[in-house]
């Protein structure tokens, strides 16, 4: 066609084999969701103000374009004079919204990333240990060494970095394999679930006990954009590695012995990838606590969409994982004063739960086989 590169024609096409239109539409549908969940977020709080002027606040040109507002927010410089409207929503409401995004987007990708790993569906971000380690430190940190509990974001993502080391560490004979590293997971999480419980026999203060179970559930409860700095460099980090690595997991699923033969070192590639899964998951970690559930049953959702190619597989995780860990925030913030009346808030992770686990049952009623993909 005149006017087009000689280039241009076979580059569309590469671009139109994997973003096809069940992808486009994933995209398109997760986005409007994760815009109108944050839209709701922003319109209720304790400060009082009107939805329009919630909604204006938010588009609000003054702030949306002011270099010195962005510095303030992503690298703590102090915040510009703003209207009191544009303060509550871009100062406090907002980084909820950004914090569950990039929460469901690391949860996402790391079950999906642990599910080629181990070639099994019924993996998630928390199957090597990753959960019980950062639980474990967290009631540590509090019931124990409650001085450091500044640090509690580092140090549970620390945690959960350790127990898959371990795990990874137990499995290894001569190599691991998608069996043993799922087993030791399960040996790990047991020992370490155990002595999760048994700390909470040694605190004394309640308020202990509820910051640890908001913790250990998964909340985002109080989040700032302290959270949002903590969490994007890591986060952006583990998507670039996770899109470029997706041609490695797309080979793991082939098998080990297939992988060997097209000259991949299975071993080094399979622990850098459960690396790469394992920063995704402490990221979330480290600014919500544990949320269950969204590793799991996104990749699913996903999957039964856009198919099993991983290149189009990840790129819809870091989509549709915010839009239920969103759409599950609305639900925890404002589910109780819908229901019940009652202006309380639960953790997300309840929320997360209560969807998963109704969905997991749908699957495993559809399909006849589950477990290796």
């Amino acid at each position: 066609m005149a006017g087009e590169t000689p280039d241009a024609t076979p580059v569309r096409e590469r671009w139109s084999s994997w973003f096809d239109g069940p992808l486009f539409a994933l995209c398109v549908a997760s986005v409007a969701v994760v815009v109108a969940g944050g839209l709701v977020q922003v319109s209720y709080g304790a400060f009082s103000m009107t939805v329009a002027e919630a909604w204006r606040a938010v588009f609000n040109p003054a702030v949306v374009f002011d270099r010195l507002a962005w510095e303030a927010f992503l690298f703590g410089a102090e915040v510009p004079e703003m209207s009191k409207q544009s303060l509550i929503v871009w100062n406090i409401r907002l980084p909820r919204v950004f914090v569950a995004v990039l929460v469901g987007m690391n949860l996402a990708v790391s079950g999906a990333i642990f599910q080629a790993v181990t070639r099994n569906e019924l993996a998630s971000p928390f199957i090597l240990g990753v959960s019980s380690g950062a639980g474990l430190m967290i009631l540590l940190t509090l019931v124990v060494f409650s001085g450091l509990a500044t640090f509690l974001p580092i140090i549970a993502a620390l945690g959960g970095s350790i127990a898959f080391l371990i795990v990874y560490a137990i499995a290894w004979k001569n190599g691991t394999s998608p069996v043993r590293l799922v087993l030791a997971g399960v040996i790990v999480g047991t020992v370490f679930q155990s002595l999760q419980t048994a700390m909470f026999f040694f605190a004394d203060d309640i308020g202990v006990v509820q910051s640890a179970i908001a913790w250990t559930t998964g909340s985002l409860t109080g989040t700032d954009w302290e959270q949002v700095r903590m969490a994007l460099p890591w986060s952006a980090l583990a998507m670039a590695l996770a899109l470029v690595s997706s041609r490695q997991l797309n080979v793991l699923l082939l098998g080990e012995s297939t992988a060997k033969s097209l000259g991949m070192n299975v071993e080094k590639v399979r622990f850098g990838l459960s690396g790469v899964a394992v920063l995704a998951a402490a990221a979330s970690i480290a600014v919500a606590g544990i949320v269950g559930f969204v590793g799991l049953i996104v990749p699913h959702m996903v999957r039964n969409i856009v198919g099993t190619d991983y290149k189009k597989l990840v790129v819809g995780c870091v989509f549709a994982g915010p839009a239920l860990m969103v759409g599950a925030d609305v639900g925890a913030r404002l589910g109780m004063s819908v229901l019940t009346g009652a202006d309380v808030q639960i953790p997300v992770g309840i929320v997360t739960g209560l969807v998963g686990g109704p969905y997991f049952l749908y699957l495993m009623r559809r399909q006849d086989e589950m477990g290796e993909i």
